[in-house]
């Protein structure tokens, strides 16, 4: 495991994980209440944008780590709830 947490879906999760290069991660989501919470990175391209919906149901995304990343999940505008969230190494 490199990285974990839980957040309000309302605060999100804004966190920029070391990496090593050249390495392939993988990122899992779970959220829980309602409505959708969007997943981005940046620089663009490392991963893909994604809508995760907050149905208890766990979302995955390879990650191959080059540049530094940035990880940003938000809450779409009325969804609630609690977004929990894990990078392992593959």
């Amino acid at each position: 495991m490199v990285e974990a947490g839980a957040e309000r879906l309302t605060d999100g999760i804004h966190t920029e994980p070391s990496l090593q290069a050249g390495k392939t991660y993988e990122l899992k989501l779970v959220c829980v209440g309602h409505g959708t919470a969007q997943l981005s990175f940046n620089p663009a391209g490392t991963g893909t944008s994604a809508k995760v919906p907050c149905d208890q149901s766990v979302f995955r995304q390879r990650i191959s780590a080059g540049k530094q990343i940035h990880i940003d999940v938000d809450a779409t505008p009325g969804s609630n709830g609690v977004i929990a969230w894990e990078i392992d190494s593959i």
